[in-house]
């Protein structure tokens, strides 16, 4: 039986092997969920008394959990605390949102052809749920897919990221604990062939992913007809800076929203547009801060990045760089990769608009600054690409603010804040190549819920 090696994202110490499943598993597995399904939903009660005693026992182990976190997805131990702090909440958040699984009654005599008819929908569980998660967030993603099938009442199958499945398997135990019936949730621990097999078979209901936008795109165009869909994919976000009250508190939090857990988030911040007679002070005033940030095991107090998820991934982060220099960036600071799994905090000025990364999706510990003459240029390079998510403006001027806001083409654009920022009930989605459909758990909920309408004739 094929293995599954798990290791510590900095050290690369083996964390855990675990046993893969091949494709008789996985054929048990859809038929166990396709069969839960049949027989039908858990009573609503019962569903929310199970995530009420999950919450408590995610929230038992919050330390353990941020440790995992820390060592098998190299997030920053302090980051990884608020992320299980975000899991804990998130569960919370299903439990409120059960409360609005309703339906509405419909008038049916605004003609004559549906007068004595009375009409009114209910909402029912659309069936199997098979999500493809990913590594940078363990816990939370784990959250944002599987808990929104159990609060509706769908079986569930989930495969995490060959990288961090141990968050995710634990967080499977603790749900069985909190009293939800064997099969009801499941873990694929799968290669890809057998993730495909997963995915496309004619009993998944709804698919749910989060990842690449070139692995999401080619699973959707596989899917069985009928099945629906969520894909939630990367970014390339843009902030465009006009002016700012306070610029040391815009410095900060620009390093922060583009350095936070090394770049690798689908929302981080990669390309800032700064006035051209500003744009060297403040992009060296950045850089000067980015310097500072301390790169280190993911497990250590006072790292404030931690490791990239893999050699390869630094390899090509490494090669983009190298790439703009050549092409006419001027490197500020970084450039160099400290080992293995590590690269420094990277600033560059003005790379070529056609450079990698200036057009690609970093996922790395690199920002890029460019000067602009025209404020309205800047909304034109910001964009210019077929990837859309999340943006940024900071204005002092809330009218300039607002109208940059509504030509920007993005999903959400926050004002005077920056392209990370979400709370786990906003709506949260991708534009364009992006992705398709809207995260967020309540949002999610109603994805996996279908309307049923019953007409009864007097």
């Amino acid at each position: 039986m094929s293995q599954l090696i798990v290791k510590q994202a900095y050290t690369g110490k083996v964390l855990k092997e675990l046993p893969m499943d091949d494709a008789a598993a996985v054929e048990r597995m859809l038929d166990c969920a396709y069969s839960l399904h049949k027989s039908g939903a858990l009573p609503i009660y019962q569903r929310i008394s199970i995530l009420q005693n999950l919450s408590k026992l995610v929230a038992d182990e919050h330390e353990d959990f941020a440790q995992l976190i820390a060592n098998e997805g190299g997030k920053p131990i302090r980051d990884a605390r608020v992320e299980v702090t975000r899991a804990v909440d998130g569960i919370g958040i299903a439990i409120a949102q059960i409360r609005n699984m309703e339906g509405e009654q419909i008038p049916m005599d605004m003609t004559a052809a549906g007068a004595g008819r009375t009409a009114f929908t209910i909402m029912e569980p659309i069936g199997v749920v098979v999500a493809v998660s990913a590594f940078n967030h363990p816990l939370n993603l784990a959250i944002h897919q599987v808990i929104p099938a159990i609060a509706t009442g769908c079986p569930v199958i989930i495969k995490p990221a060959a990288a961090t499945p141990l968050c995710t398997l634990r967080l499977a135990q603790l749900i069985i604990q909190a009293g939800l019936p064997e099969g009801w949730m499941q873990v694929a621990i799968v290669n890809n062939e057998n993730a495909e097999k997963l995915v496309t078979d004619s009993r998944t209901a709804f698919f749910s992913f989060i990842g690449s936008a070139k692995v999401g795109w080619y699973l959707k165009s596989k899917l069985a007809p009928g099945t629906r869909c969520a894909l939630e994919h990367g970014g390339v976000a843009p902030l465009i800076f006009d002016s700012c009250q306070h610029e040391d508190g815009f410095i900060n939090g620009a390093v922060k929203a583009s350095m936070y857990h090394s770049g690798q988030v689908c929302v981080s911040l990669q390309r800032i547009y700064l006035p051209k007679n500003r744009a060297e002070e403040l992009a060296g005033k950045i850089a000067d801060m980015a310097s500072k940030q301390v790169v280190g095991d993911a497990i250590n107090e006072d790292s404030d990045l931690g490791p990239l998820i893999s050699a390869k991934e630094t390899d090509r982060i490494e090669t983009w760089v190298n790439e703009a220099v050549e092409q006419g960036a001027t490197l500020l600071t970084g450039g160099k990769r400290i080992n293995a799994v590590s690269y420094e905090p990277t600033v560059l000025l003005n790379p070529s608009k056609d450079s990698k990364v200036s057009t690609h999706e970093i996922f790395g510990p690199v920002v890029c600054v460019y000067s602009y003459e025209d404020i309205n240029d800047a909304v034109k390079a910001a964009n210019c690409l077929e990837v859309s998510f999340q943006a940024a403006v900071f204005s002092n001027d809330i009218s300039l603010a607002m109208e940059l806001a509504t030509k920007l083409e993005a999903s959400a654009v926050m004002i005077n804040d920056y392209t990370t920022f979400r709370v786990d009930w906003m709506p949260f989605a991708g534009r364009k190549h992006s992705g398709y459909g809207i995260g967020g758990i309540g949002y999610s909920m109603k994805d996996m819920l279908e309307h049923k309408m019953l007409v009864i004739k007097d």
